[in-house]
């Protein structure tokens, strides 16, 4: 098991969670009720993200910069793989499950 990132609040947790378990990469958020305790206790109340699996650990850090780096503001894509319209906020295509590129 190995820490992977340090989220802001813990639904950024479960969505980056949930987001790489969409890729089959099993992950634990270590302190997600810790934010609560903030100011009671010596601790760091940003809950973690921790790969299970060290063999996944590259690819999951790969995953999560993609994702963080993504703008959902922006326009409309078009698949490079299916060629399929998908809206600026989905970051796979939902025909074919491809990653925008």
């Amino acid at each position: 098991m190995r820490a992977l990132y340090q989220s802001k609040d813990a639904v950024e947790a479960q969505l980056l969670k949930d987001y790489l378990a969409g890729y089959r990469i099993q992950t634990l958020v270590h302190g997600e009720f810790m934010c609560g305790a903030a100011g009671e206790l010596p601790v760091q109340p940003f809950p973690e993200l921790w790969v299970l699996e060290e063999r996944d650990f590259e690819r999951a850090k790969a995953l999560v910069e993609h994702f963080l780096s993504l703008d959902v503001s922006g326009s409309a894509w078009r698949c490079a793989s299916c060629g399929e319209l998908n809206e600026a906020q989905f970051h796979l295509c939902w025909s074919c499950s491809a990653l925008q590129q």
